[in-house]
């Protein structure tokens, strides 16, 4: 099987390291909680670098929902909703609509943004864990 490019390890989210393992157990849409976990099931990284590690993927979250409520705002605008005062629960209603559609998926890749692109030090070594399977 190939190596997964950077950006189809990002979208699958797989482990930063190795590609291979999942970061989530379960899908972004189903009837369990999404939960990460601990170390990868591939090469045994821990996706919590330090204590606290994950705090930092709330402002990732926080730019995520920002662009959300924007492109809504103005997408509902484009689209024919007028901007007016007797229109402005129509806006507050979508754009809470898909700020909560989103939010599995904001918290599924504020997280793999962090691990794969804000995380120094953190980078793909091919044939990581490939040892710990062998055996």
């Amino acid at each position: 099987m190939a190596d997964l490019t950077s950006f189809q390890a990002f979208i699958q989210c797989k482990c930063p390291r190795c590609r291979k393992g999942d970061i989530f157990t379960g899908s972004a849409y189903s009837y369990k909680l999404q939960k990460t976990n601990i170390n990868c099931p591939h090469c045994n990284l821990k996706f919590e670098r330090e204590p606290g590690f994950f705090y930092v993927a709330m402002f990732v979250s926080y730019a995520m929902n920002v662009a959300e409520i924007i492109t809504i705002g103005v997408a509902s605008y484009v689209l024919g909703l007028p901007l007016i005062y007797e229109n402005l629960w129509y806006y507050v209603s979508l754009i809470l609509f898909g700020v909560l559609l989103c939010s599995p998926i904001n918290y599924r890749y504020s997280r793999v943004i962090l691990l794969h692109y804000l995380t120094p030090g953190l980078h793909y070594v091919p044939g990581s864990g490939d040892l710990i399977h062998k055996v």
